[in-house]
């Protein structure tokens, strides 16, 4: 069996080569759209074998599918027939993924306030409590009750 750790380290070495490898509309000894492909592909099923169900790693993979195969091919389509059209989608992915970047840093400020910001602000806020009494106390007893233990 493979560790998680390995499969994660092994997803991220092929996502990355499938960012070198990918036909940029460059033309480039490096370029290879096969090879770019399979990495990306073989990248998604390691992250899909560590899903709980098989409907989980069905559908993981069949959106790699779609996000890897497909979604290229639509958009060389595009920008031949409708480059109008193409611009859109573009800029409409683009502000999708600001959005999502956006959602990512607000959850990361959160994390980070929840996890360091408010145990600091505690920490320092006990220097400034006090302690009031009054009637609302418990009774506490003054005088000594040693002679009661014999």
């Amino acid at each position: 069996s493979i560790s998680t750790d390995t499969i994660y380290a092994m997803s991220a070495l092929m996502l990355l080569g499938h960012l070198i490898f990918f036909d940029y509309g460059a033309n480039a000894a490096i370029v290879s759209s096969t090879l770019s492909l399979n990495m990306a592909i073989f990248a998604s099923v390691c992250l899909a074998s560590r899903l709980p169900r098989s409907l989980h790693a069905f559908v993981m993979v069949t959106f790699a599918m779609q996000i890897f195969a497909l979604w290229p091919m639509l958009q060389k389509k595009l920008k031949a027939r409708t480059p109008r059209c193409y611009v859109g989608v573009t800029v409409l992915f683009a502000l999708a993924a600001l959005a999502g970047f956006g959602g990512a840093v607000l959850f990361a400020s959160l994390l980070l306030a929840i996890s360091c910001l408010c145990p600091y602000c505690l920490i320092r806020l006990q220097q400034l409590k006090d302690n009031i009494h009054g009637p609302w106390d418990e009774a506490e007893i003054k005088e000594d009750l040693s002679r009661f233990l014999m």
